[in-house]
């Protein structure tokens, strides 16, 4: 049994809060720069250039990437083989967020209520998924999400009989009908299985998955890359301007289903996709 006390997680939520607010991942660098020497539209292209300006001042001024510094959303793999003392983790995970956004001038955007909405002021709670799993070592991702691309998420519930045209339907539909309202290029993450809100987590997940890695099953790796095709091809293109990089990656994950059922989720996010990562 492998102890870790929750001071450890409070500092590398801050962290990892204040790094993936600031910074991009090197495998979305790596699609940002090819979508950029790509771009066959020179209006897109300029737009594209301008975003890679931004991301630039982004990290040697430490400002950040984007205003909206977004909800967070933290993925939790805690082996079962450790033991969590000092406090609750929940509590711990959510004061790493409250310090990271205080210290980072990181905006806060979280109301107390969706209704009577008066906001928190320090961007807490976040949004928690723990998982258990074996081994001694704690497993953390933190995604901050905005809302501009977030509104602009679907869920279908399909039948059986739809399929995967159903499916590429569906994908589709969640694009062209976000616009430019996702701030594009965009990542797309998508979810197909499981349960009406299994297929949203699954959605979600996949975006913080490595864009250049497709799916480790043959017919998702290949729908993955006809979807990003047919979605480059529809011309909304860089911050809806028209042209030939709508999307940077879409990634798909699945999950075994009911008889009766086929939820398909689509989460989309920016151009930036924050998210970091850590092992403990």
């Amino acid at each position: 049994m492998r102890t870790i006390n929750t001071e450890t997680i409070v500092k590398n939520i801050k962290e990892m809060c204040i790094e993936a607010t600031h910074f991009l991942t090197d495998d979305m660098k790596t699609v940002f720069e090819k979508a950029v020497e790509t771009e066959e539209s020179l209006l897109g292209k300029q737009v594209l250039n301008q975003l890679q300006e931004n991301l630039s001042i982004a990290g040697s001024e430490m400002i950040p990437i984007c205003q909206d510094t977004g909800m967070a959303v933290i993925f939790m793999k805690v082996g079962q083989e450790v033991h969590i003392e000092g406090g609750s983790l929940t509590d711990a995970i959510n004061e790493g967020v409250r310090q990271g956004y205080a210290e980072g001038f990181l905006r806060k955007s979280v109301v107390s209520d969706p209704i009577y909405r008066e906001n928190t002021k320090d961007n807490t709670p976040a949004v928690i998924h723990y998982e258990i799993v074996e081994g001694d070592q704690v497993d953390i991702t933190v995604a901050p999400k905005g809302f501009g691309s977030e509104n602009m998420s679907r869920v279908f519930m399909l039948k059986p009989a739809d399929g995967i045209e159903g499916v590429k339907d569906a994908i589709l539909t969640a694009v062209r009908d976000a616009g430019p309202n996702a701030c594009p290029p965009m990542v797309v993450g998508v979810g197909i299985g499981g349960t009406f809100e299994k297929c949203a987590l699954l959605a979600k997940k996949a975006l913080t998955r490595n864009v250049l890695e497709g799916s480790s099953i043959e017919y998702v790796r290949n729908l993955e890359q006809e979807m990003l095709e047919k979605i480059n091809c529809l011309g909304i293109g860089p911050g809806g301007l028209g042209g030939t990089k709508t999307a940077l990656a879409v990634n798909i994950e699945t999950y075994p289903t009911h008889i009766a059922g086929l939820p398909v989720a689509v989460n989309i996010c920016c151009h930036v996709n924050r998210h970091a990562h850590r092992v403990i």
